[in-house]
């Protein structure tokens, strides 16, 4: 066995280790940094692909912001966690038979022969001027338009769900109707009051009394 693929199982055996553990730690603080864990084991094996833009990317974009961004709102908030994992164990038998249906097909696709399963002749090095970001965006918008133009799709739906969540009605939610905004009066909003002018002299009386 070399040396890469050596390192290769290791964090394969990371990857996994951490993943299962982010999804069955506690601690959501703990659960967290097993998920920055995952991706730096994950980034490992970009390196090991020579896809070193794609692994900054990882450790730029996941584990330098989303995770710090994740880690700061689990600490400030005061998380309930039993509530939870109310319904954990309820459902778990259902997800875990999806699971085990899902590595089961994953199993038979990878080892068919038609997944490319073999053993092929050492790759010749790249040269010194290769750039990992033109071939990733001439792999992804070429031959693989359609499942980036899918996933983007996706994407887009799950932004406008966020927002549609986030702007549900509530009772201690304080949002304004922009419709109501916009349909306001000046009548509304400003009322005139006449009142009569009042004398100078009573003015000046008022000014020249000695304050208590």
């Amino acid at each position: 066995m070399s040396f890469t693929t050596a390192v290769f199982y290791i964090l394969s055996a990371i990857l996994l280790a951490a993943a299962f553990r982010v999804i069955t730690a506690k601690n959501p603080v703990h659960a967290a940094l097993f998920l920055v864990l995952s991706f730096f084991s994950a980034a490992g094996l970009w390196v090991l692909l020579e896809s070193e833009f794609l692994a900054i990317s990882l450790v730029l974009v996941y584990v330098g912001a989303v995770m710090v961004l994740f880690l700061f709102v689990v600490m400030m908030l005061d998380i309930d966690i039993e509530k939870l994992r109310e319904g954990f164990w309820k459902h778990f038998p259902l997800a875990g038979t999806i699971a085990i249906i899902m590595a089961g097909e994953m199993a038979l696709i990878l080892g068919s022969p038609e997944a490319g399963l073999k053993t092929y002749p050492a790759r010749a090095p790249l040269a010194a001027d290769f750039s990992n970001v033109r071939e990733l965006g001439v792999q992804m918008y070429t031959h693989y338009m359609f499942a980036t133009e899918l996933a983007s799709v996706v994407l887009l739906l799950a932004i406008v769900a966020a927002i549609a969540l986030t702007q549900r009605t509530r009772k201690e939610s304080k949002a304004l109707n922009v419709g109501d905004q916009v349909a306001v009066r000046a009548a509304d909003r400003v009322r005139v009051v006449k009142m009569a002018a009042t004398p100078v002299e009573t003015v000046e009386a008022a000014e020249d009394q000695p304050q208590a």
